[in-house]
């Protein structure tokens, strides 16, 4: 007999993530009931992951509740602000016992890290897809933005760039690799690290901010265009992995250029801040390279010791794929 949709909310998802004080109203109703601390502004993100589209068929259901939920909490790293509440809508083409529990485990076991409480959401029958929504609160007017870069400013990503595509390539068979880059290549597409401690202590540092989920060139192409600038990146700065190094040899810094599914911060801020984002980059344990400078004008600009380099840009598109 196949559970109810009422039974496997319960048995899977009621207890899901974190235990938070401002649930007022959680699981069970028609809505989750939230109070939003005085003072904050609610920040609210959402996306889909679609099999086929988004990931491959036959993924890990653990990583995918990883995914789902990280994808998420890059965005409100992004916006500088604290991830609070998720809803989760789930279409699955047949409720399947042991991928739920994989689904849940790593669902959960990221929201517990960041302090999130699933409070609602759907669960249907369907082709598999997975749709999150999350909020977050950032002191009003504190939230870190895409506008606010200025001409002068740094441009720094964190992490390492490249990684989650090369290991699509790697899954998908087109990128030959040792069994220990190629490991560590899937991994960094299958458990993105969502950057949500360093997007919190960039509040007051960073004039701009924007998660790179469709590779470098092209995310911040759209925050350079928000501010109304031009960047000049030195690509010998691109932080990139030795296992990516090992796959792709001199061409490495095209992929870290071109490459999506990072989930890593891309922002600008003044030089003189450059030492305050050293420690922070310490403390948080995420690595922060400075990769280049804002300039007036449009477009990026792509250096390699010095001499001007030619790069067509491929980052992901819905709507070109």
């Amino acid at each position: 007999m196949v559970d109810s949709e009422t039974e496997l909310i319960e048995r899977y998802f009621r207890e899901l993530g974190a235990a938070r004080a401002d649930v007022v109203l959680g699981i069970g109703d028609d809505a989750a009931l939230l109070r939003v601390p005085e003072g904050n502004e609610l920040v609210l993100t959402t996306d889909a992951l679609i099999e086929g589209v988004h990931f491959l068929s036959g993924a890990p259901a653990r990583s995918l509740g990883h995914r789902a939920l990280a994808v998420n909490l890059s965005d409100i790293a992004a916006m500088g602000a604290s991830p609070c509440w998720a809803l989760l809508a789930l279409n699955l083409p047949k409720p399947e016992e042991a991928w739920l529990q994989e689904f849940a485990s790593g669902f959960g076991e990221l929201a517990r890290t960041h302090g999130v409480a699933l409070v609602g959401g759907n669960l249907s029958r369907g082709p598999l897809s997975i749709t999150v929504q999350l909020a977050g609160v950032v002191p009003r007017g504190e939230a870190l933005r895409r506008d606010g870069a200025q001409v002068g400013d740094a441009l720094f990503v964190s992490g390492t760039l490249g990684d989650a595509a090369a290991g699509l390539r790697r899954l998908q068979g087109g990128l030959l690799t040792t069994p220990a880059a190629g490991s560590y290549l899937e991994q960094r597409l299958e458990y993105p690290t969502p950057r949500v401690a360093l997007g919190l202590g960039l509040r007051g540092l960073a004039s701009a901010c924007i998660d790179l989920s469709d590779g470098l060139y092209a995310d911040a192409l759209r925050l350079l265009h928000s501010s109304g600038c031009a960047a000049s990146i030195e690509l010998e700065h691109l932080p990139l992995s030795a296992p990516l190094l090992e796959a792709y040899g001199d061409a490495a810094w095209r992929e870290g250029l071109a490459g999506g599914e990072d989930y890593e911060l891309c922002f600008s801020a003044p030089p003189a801040y450059a030492a305050a984002i050293g420690r922070l980059a310490q403390r948080t344990g995420a690595a922060v390279s400075r990769i280049g400078r804002l300039e007036a004008g449009e477009g990026i600009e792509l250096k390699l010791h010095n001499t001007v380099m030619q790069f067509a840009p491929s980052g992901f598109d819905h709507f070109r794929h």
